[in-house]
Parts: C-alpha cells; sequence; structure tokens
C-alpha cells in the first residue's frame, strides 16, 4: 500500500503531549499535597486504587490528541490509474487468390505454393513474428480475397484470433471461371469497408467529427487486373478522397530455368501501374522476387502504419483518516470522564 500524510506538518504539534503530563503532575501535587508531622500515619492510610491509577487519565489525553493529530493530517492511499490511448488504425488486408497463385515456390526453405506462403506472412504480421513483425494489437483489420470475383472473408475486427482462422481457411477457387484477376474489385470494396465502419463507429459515439485515424489497405498480387467492374485507377481515385492509404505488394514471375538466364512465367504484375496507384493515395508499391521477402515488406509497412500511444494518468486518494478521529473523540471522552472522577473512589 502506498501510503502517504497530506499535512505531515501537523505532528508538530505533538510536542504538546510532554505539558499534559506536566500540568497534570503539577496538578496532582495541589489535590494530594498534605503536610503531616506524623509521615508513618499517612503511610499506613494507604493510598486509594483511584490514586494509585492517577497515570491513566493524562495517558488517555495524550492518545487521544496523538490520534487526532493522525486525523488531522489525512493519511491517505494513492491510487494511480494509467491509461493507454492509441488513435484507431483500420486496415484491409487484400490477398489474391486467383489462379497464378496455385504455382509452385520456395519459401523459408521449403516448397509450397504462393498462396500458402502468402497467408503464413499475413497470419504473422497480424499476430507477430517475434522478429521482424510485431503484430497489431488493438488495430481494426479486415480480410478480402479476390480472383475473379471480391470477396469479405472477414470485415474489419478486433478479434484476431478470429481473423487468424479466416486466413487459414482462404483456398484456390475450384472454378476456372474464378480464377481471373479482379484487383480494381478488391479496392473499392476494401475501400467501402472502411468507409462504412467509420460511418458506423460515428453513428456509434454520436459524434459526426469521428475520424479513423489512419485507414489502410495491404493489397498482395502476382497478376494484372484481368476481371470486375472497376480499375485499379478508379479505385485509387476513391481511396483518395476517402483518405485511405494503399498499400501493393507484387510477386513477380521471374523463375531461373536450368541455362541460368531469367525467364517470365504466366501473367505479370504491371508494376508501373501499382506504384501510380498506391502513390496516388500517398501508400507505395514493392516488388519481390522471392516469397522469403515478403515479412521484411510487411514489416516496412508495419512500421508506416503505426500511431504513438498517448498514456495519461490520474491519481485519486483513498481517505484513511476517519479510524484515527473516531479513537481520538473516544480516548478524549474517557479520559475527561477518568479525570472527573467516573471511575469512582475504590478503597
Amino acid at each position: 500500500m502506498n501510503a502517504e500524510f497530506a499535512y505531515p506538518w501537523v505532528f508538530w504539534f505533538a510536542t504538546a503531549i510532554p505539558f499534559i503530563w506536566i500540568v497534570e503532575l503539577i496538578n496532582d501535587r495541589r489535590r494530594h499535597g498534605v503536610a503531616s508531622s506524623v509521615p508513618t500515619r499517612l503511610a499506613a492510610a494507604g493510598s486509594s486504587l483511584r490514586i494509585r491509577l492517577r497515570w491513566i487519565s493524562p495517558l488517555l489525553l495524550s492518545a487521544g490528541l496523538l490520534a487526532g493529530l493522525f486525523a488531522l493530517a489525512r493519511p491517505r492511499e494513492t491510487i494511480t490509474d494509467s491509461k493507454s490511448q492509441q488513435d484507431a488504425i483500420a486496415i484491409q488486408l487484400v490477398v489474391d487468390r486467383s489462379g497464378s497463385m496455385k504455382k509452385a515456390a520456395m519459401f523459408e526453405g521449403t516448397t509450397t505454393t504462393r498462396l500458402e506462403a502468402v497467408k503464413k506472412v499475413v497470419e504473422e504480421f497480424v499476430l507477430g513474428d517475434g522478429d521482424q513483425l510485431k503484430g497489431r494489437p488493438g488495430d481494426l483489420l479486415g480480410l478480402i480475397v479476390f480472383g475473379t470475383y471480391a470477396d469479405t472473408m472477414m470485415p474489419l475486427t478486433q478479434s484476431h484470433d478470429v481473423l487468424v482462422d479466416a486466413i487459414r481457411r482462404v483456398e484456390l477457387p475450384r472454378q476456372q471461371s474464378e480464377q481471373s484477376t479482379a484487383i480494381g474489385d478488391a479496392l473499392v470494396l476494401a475501400c467501402a469497408r472502411l468507409k462504412a465502419s467509420e460511418d458506423s463507429m460515428k453513428l456509434d459515439l454520436d459524434d459526426q467529427d469521428f475520424e479513423i485515424k489512419s485507414k489502410a489497405i495491404i493489397l498482395l498480387t502476382d497478376g494484372e487486373n484481368q476481371a470486375g467492374d472497376y480499375s485499379p485507377d478508379q479505385a485509387a481515385r476513391l481511396a483518395a478522397d476517402w483518405g485511405i492509404t494503399i498499400y501493393i505488394i507484387g510477386i513477380r514471375g521471374q523463375t531461373k530455368n536450368p541455362f541460368g538466364f531469367g525467364m517470365r512465367m504466366g501473367q505479370e504484375v504491371n508494376e508501373n501501374r501499382m506504384a501510380a496507384v498506391a502513390e496516388h493515395t500517398g501508400g507505395g508499391f514493392w516488388a519481390v522476387e522471392s516469397l522469403d521477402d515478403l515479412a521484411g515488406v510487411y514489416a516496412t509497412i508495419d512500421e508506416l502504419e503505426r500511431t504513438e500511444v498517448q498514456i495519461s494518468e490520474t491519481t485519486r486518494y483513498k481517505e484513511l483518516y476517519h479510524p484515527f478521529a473516531v479513537a481520538c473523540l473516544g480516548l478524549l471522552g474517557f479520559g475527561y470522564l477518568w479525570r472527573l472522577g467516573a471511575g469512582g473512589e475504590i478503597a
């Protein structure tokens, strides 16, 4: 317990306590001082029990005064409440699950598909990996996947365990008609989800001026926009109007053939176009050759989308003087009654 006195200077009055004993001693001598020429008779007469206990009155008065001084000094327990406040950040994770994401690739020393590797890194972005990625506790995170169509796998939530479960359940589309790439539609859907979440918070808080501190989209793709109703450029303009930052990670399709020179396989990310889309919103574009580089890119974005935590402290006090005040009144009262002779004359 962290206790303190509000007015410790009050204890200087404790120096008056010895005067109680001095005055009591003087008064006692005045009351009982008897001149006698026959001291042996006085000794034989003895003394009453009340006289032998005459020290009780000054003791009670002294203790009462001391208890009163404790009460006046206001003993109290200090209670400090620390509250951290972090401005809201909302991030839509947008993951390409088109047909090209089933390509085999090396990731962390093992052969897997591009989609499985991406799912692993995105999960670590959410929870942290104990190294580059710190995790996003407290942030609103959502998941959108896309092939020919864009789908919301998880709306914006702070329940990250549920979100991670949704990430793990992402699969490649089974129908050939769903294996194309609708980047523009995915970005527009992500923008709409972020804006709807912000508008919902305004209603909940009854504050039309409320804004989510940072709204961002992190899109990962390995191809060019080939489907959908909206183009990536239209999505970029919408994001800029709504204050949403877009980050795009493009997986290049270059592999090494047995003869040692690079060879392009399948559809390719239009790097210039994706860079223009991201930069239009104040974001950025990264192209990666190796899936092992994904964690580093997500870590860079992780640092960009951070906000300072504001810590406020509130100090409260729990007053502890009450028992001392009660003790003061009781002791002074008993001391005064004893002094008046309430104890009776006991021979």
